[in-house]
C-alpha cells in the first residue's frame, strides 16, 4: 500500500489537469477586492462538488472544515485569496481576463484552485490522519482594511480555533518545482500618508509676499526621512518612501498647497507606532516653523508578517520531505507587505512561497504586472504540498 505521501503525489497529479482548469477559469474571470461574487460563488460550488459543507462570512468570503479522525484532538488552517487587481492584462493566451482593466497579476488564482484542490485531496484521505483542517477562503487581500482582518472580526479563527496556520503565495524569482521558507521576520508592514503642506501662494517673482509650501514640503520630505536614520534602531528594518508630490503650481505660479502621499513600513509594532507619532509631531512643527500650516493623516495598514520559528521550521522540513532538500530554499526579509500578517499577530502563522518561473518559456514577469504568469506545473505542486504540510502539521500538534 502507498504511504501517505504517496498518496497525496498521487492524488495531486491525478487532479493536475482539473486544478489548471480551474486556475483558467478564475483567471478568465478576475473581480476586484471584495466584488468577488462569481469567484466566491464557483468557489462554493466546487467545495459542494467534493462533498463538503462550505459558509460564508464576510459576504465574499468562505470557510469550510475537513474533518478527519478524532476530529477535537487539533485543527490547523490553510488560506488563499479570491481577489484580482486592477491592470490590463498583456498577456496573449487562451485564459486571458474576460474582464478589461481587470487581472490576476498577482496569482490569487494559483492559490484558490490549489486550496480547493487541496481540500480534494483531504477530503478523500479523512480516514488517514486525526484532526480538522480549517479552510479559508478571503475576499481582499489587495485593499484596506484587508479580507484577513474582517475575516478574523467575524470569527474565522473561532469554533473551532486552529493551533496554526499556513498560507501558500507564488514567487516569481522562484524557480517553479522549489519552494522558500523564512523564520521570524518576513514581511512589512505597511501604513499610508497624506500629507497636505498650507501656505500663501502667488507670483514666482515675488517670492517675498508669499509663504512657499513647495519649498516647506522640499524641506519636510528630507527631514521626515531623519526619522527612520536617527530615530530607528539600526537592526529593525524601515522604510519611508514618498511616491506622490503634487504642487499643480507653473514655472511662474507657486501654489498655496502641496500634497505628499507615501508609505511607512517596517517589522515591529512598538516601533511602528512610535514612529508615526514623530512623523506627526516633526512635521506640524516644522512646517508651522517656516510659516505654513500641515494636515497629516496617516493610515494604518497591514500589520508585519511573522512566522513562528516551530511552525516554519516543521513546514520546512515535512517541505523537504515532500519535495526533497534540494528543492526547499531560505527566503529574505521583504518590506511588500501582505494582509495574511493578520492571522501571523493573532495565532501561530507560516507564509512560504510557491516557485512559478520557467525562464526556458519565458515565464519570469514579476507580480503585478500585465504580463504575471505561471509555468502550471506548479498547482500540482501547491496542491500537494499544501496537503501533505496540513495533515504533517496536525500530527505535530497531537502531539504536544
Amino acid at each position: 500500500m502507498q504511504d501517505l505521501k504517496d498518496q497525496i503525489r498521487s492524488l495531486a497529479q491525478q487532479y493536475a489537469q482539473d486544478t489548471i482548469a480551474t486556475r483558467q477559469h478564475l483567471h478568465q474571470h478576475p473581480e476586484l477586492s471584495f466584488q468577488e461574487h462569481e469567484t466566491s460563488a464557483y468557489v462554493f460550488a466546487k467545495l459542494q462538488e467534493f462533498g463538503l459543507e462550505p459558509r460564508r462570512m464576510t459576504d465574499t468570503g468562505i470557510v469550510v472544515l475537513i474533518k478527519g479522525q478524532s476530529p477535537d484532538k487539533a485543527t490547523t488552517a490553510l488560506r488563499a485569496d479570491l481577489d484580482a487587481l486592477p491592470i490590463l492584462e498583456q498577456n496573449e493566451v487562451a485564459y486571458k481576463s474576460k474582464h478589461e482593466g481587470v487581472m490576476h497579476a498577482c496569482g490569487h488564482d494559483v492559490h484558490t484552485s490549489s486550496l480547493l484542490t487541496t481540500a480534494r485531496i483531504l477530503s478523500g484521505l479523512r480516514d488517514q490522519f486525526e484532526g480538522t483542517v480549517k479552510l479559508i477562503f478571503q475576499p481582499g487581500e489587495e485593499k484596506f482594511p484587508g479580507g484577513a482582518s474582517l475575516m478574523i472580526k467575524e470569527g474565522v479563527l473561532q469554533n473551532p480555533a486552529p493551533q496554526s496556520i499556513l498560507g501558500q503565495h507564488v514567487f516569481t524569482p522562484l524557480e517553479v518545482g522549489k519552494v522558500g521558507f523564512r523564520s521570524g521576520m518576513y514581511m512589512a508592514s505597511a501604513d499610508e500618508i497624506y500629507i497636505t503642506v498650507k501656505g500663501k501662494g502667488g507670483h514666482g517673482g515675488l517670492p517675498e509676499q508669499l509663504v512657499d509650501p513647495v519649498l516647506i514640503s522640499a524641506h519636510l520630505i528630507v527631514a521626515l526621512q531623519q526619522i527612520v536614520s536617527r530615530r530607528a534602531n539600526p537592526k529593525t528594518p524601515s522604510v519611508l518612501s514618498f511616491g506622490k508630490v503634487i504642487a499643480n503650481g507653473a514655472t511662474n505660479v507657486i501654489p498655496s498647497e502641496v500634497k505628499i502621499e507615501g508609505t511607512f513600513r517596517t517589522m515591529d509594532e512598538a516601533w511602528r507606532a512610535e514612529a508615526k507619532q514623530h512623523m506627526k509631531k516633526l512635521a506640524e512643527g516644522l512646517v508651522e516653523s517656516m510659516g505654513g500650516t500641515c494636515d497629516i493623516n496617516i493610515m494604518d495598514g497591514y500589520p508585519f508578517l511573522k512566522n513562528e520559528p516551530q511552525l516554519t521550521a516543521r513546514a520546512k522540513a515535512a517541505a523537504q520531505a515532500y519535495l526533497g532538500e534540494e528543492n526547499v530554499i531560505d527566503l529574505d526579509m521583504y518590506m511588500t507587505a501582505e494582509d495574511f500578517a493578520y492571522y501571523s499577530q493573532t495565532t501561530d502563522a507560516c507564509f512560504y512561497r510557491l516557485g512559478t518561473r520557467n525562464e526556458a518559456q519565458g515565464i519570469t514577469s514579476p507580480v503585478h504586472t500585465p504580463t504575471f504568469n505561471i509555468d502550471e506545473s506548479a498547482l500540482e505542486i501547491g496542491s500537494g504540498l499544501m496537503a501533505y504540510l496540513a495533515i504533517q502539521e496536525l500530527k505535530a500538534l497531537a502531539s504536544k
